[in-house]
């Protein structure tokens, strides 16, 4: 088969069969791209084409690449290559797998980077509450902390996803849905952005069931969310980066440092594997670290 039509028949699979996220797609088609230009300028213009020692050459050229590409990019590049080699042996249009042998370069573990509490009291207190906007943006902030949500995950409820009272209903990667509480200061929050500042918003633009809206009526976007976020650090003087991820690390952590079991947290953060969420566990051994070491007295 061609190559730019095998690599289409995975797209399409993964899209409708597997109910991948629009991201998640796009991120398999750019890596894909780039392999087939590469194959093209090599000659391969079948999937027969494609062996063994092409795959090798594919990744052993972009891993020696400069800039040299950062490991997680890399990983993620050959899990796309061989995701769509496996496709094709398994669908029969090739006989073997030619990415087998393909093993993901090992990525430094890095902790997540999570605000103290009292850090995040600051950032949920920054926005005005005498302002429209400063209402909204509190009322994100605190549906974001309390949640554990994804910013992409925030900024597309709807209205009726709080139609539950103390739970949200959140729609996370591969259109998975998740009901998690909602706290009584996100509830109050959010219901005060609902009755005192959507309704002026709303009437700006065109009708849209999206919970959050921008200044001119428009549903708020992830960018837009963001600089939310880094707008409340900086009046909350926190020096430390804070991006939008950074509320849900805080959320697992300060949920695992309080006595919280890492299987619940796995449920509200929404990950497929405990694996994931281990991580932040890593966290909480180095806070417990610390404490030893400065309070037991035999501890040095």
């Amino acid at each position: 088969m061609r190559i730019d039509r095998a690599m289409d028949a995975y797209l399409r699979h993964i899209t409708i069969e597997r109910g991948l996220s629009a991201h998640t797609v796009a991120a398999y088609r750019r890596d894909l791209d780039g392999y087939r230009a590469w194959l093209a300028e090599n000659g391969a213009e079948e999937t027969s084409d494609i062996t063994p020692a092409v795959v090798g050459r594919f990744i052993a050229e972009r891993s020696a690449a400069e800039p040299a590409p950062a490991a997680t990019s890399l990983a993620r590049l050959q899990s796309s290559v061989r995701g769509w080699h496996r496709f094709l042996a398994r669908e029969g249009i090739e006989a073997d797998d030619p990415s087998g042998r393909l093993r993901p370069p090992k990525a430094p573990q890095r902790l997540p980077k999570a605000l103290t509490i009292d850090q995040v009291e600051r950032l949920l207190a920054a926005p005005s509450a005498e302002e429209p906007l400063g209402i909204r943006d509190r009322a994100l902030l605190e549906l974001l902390y309390a949640t554990g949500a994804r910013v992409s995950e925030a900024v597309g409820l709807d209205v009726d996803d709080l139609a539950h009272g103390d739970v949200l209903r959140l729609r996370g990667k591969g259109s998975k849905e998740r009901i998690v509480p909602l706290g009584s200061y996100a509830r109050i929050a959010v219901d005060a952005y609902l009755t005192r500042v959507r309704p002026g918003l709303a009437a700006k633009g065109r009708a849209s069931a999206r919970l959050f809206l921008g200044a001119r009526g428009v549903p708020l976007s992830r960018q837009s969310a963001w600089l939310v976020i880094r707008a409340a650090a900086e009046r909350a003087q926190i020096t430390s980066e804070v991006s939008p991820h950074t509320l849900r690390h805080s959320f697992a952590t300060h949920l695992l440092q309080g006595g919280a079991d890492v299987r619940v947290v796995q449920e509200l953060l929404g990950h497929a594997s405990v694996a994931t969420t281990q991580i932040y566990t890593h966290v909480s051994v180095d806070t417990l670290r610390d404490i030893y070491a400065t309070s037991h007295p035999r501890a040095r």
